[in-house]
């Protein structure tokens, strides 16, 4: 893994053990995630290969993604003090997210150290075609668990949030 990755990987896994305590909900809880998958598939999501089963791969990883980053989301304590939306993650949101990191880091490791020939022939006897296809699955399996934890934060924060005061013109009843 080179030092951008390292870098990258950490930082993912920081945003959530930053919200083991509890913060306010605001425009860049939502930002710093969302930039950090956004460049990491900038730069190593070339193109998403469509031969063989390489987009069973990527939907199956994708798939994981989702229910973690919706998992996620619902772990999250989210609660309305005064205008504020405060999230806090819980202890199974933290889990989830560092499966989802650590299943994605070891993968690499893993190949990386001698489990290259063990992929080669999982993908010759399941018709993928190429490291491509793991790259692109890996990293739209991390954009998928970001955004769909993220979006799962901001539909549930929703409901928390304050109503402002409706005024009541009709004061007969």
């Amino acid at each position: 893994m080179t030092t951008t990755e390292w870098i990258t990987d950490i930082a993912l896994l920081l945003i959530v053990f930053r919200q083991l305590r509890e913060g306010r909900l605001d425009l860049k809880s939502f930002l710093i995630p969302l930039g950090i998958v956004a460049f990491v598939a900038n730069s190593y999501l070339d193109t998403i290969p469509t031969a063989g089963n390489d987009l069973v791969l990527i939907a199956a990883l994708v798939g994981v993604g989702a229910v973690l980053g919706i998992a996620g989301g619902v772990y999250t304590r989210i609660r309305a003090v005064g205008e504020h939306v405060l999230i806090k993650a819980g202890v199974v949101s933290a889990v989830l997210w560092v499966v989802g990191m650590g299943a994605r880091m070891g993968f690499q490791l893993w190949v990386e150290h001698g489990g290259a020939a063990d992929v080669a022939r999982f993908s010759a006897t399941h018709q993928i075609t190429s490291d491509k296809a793991w790259v692109a699955a890996f990293v739209l399996m991390a954009l998928t668990e970001v955004v769909t934890r993220l979006a799962t934060i901001f539909i549930r924060s929703r409901s928390r949030a304050v109503a402002r005061p409706v005024p009541v013109f009709d004061r007969t009843a």
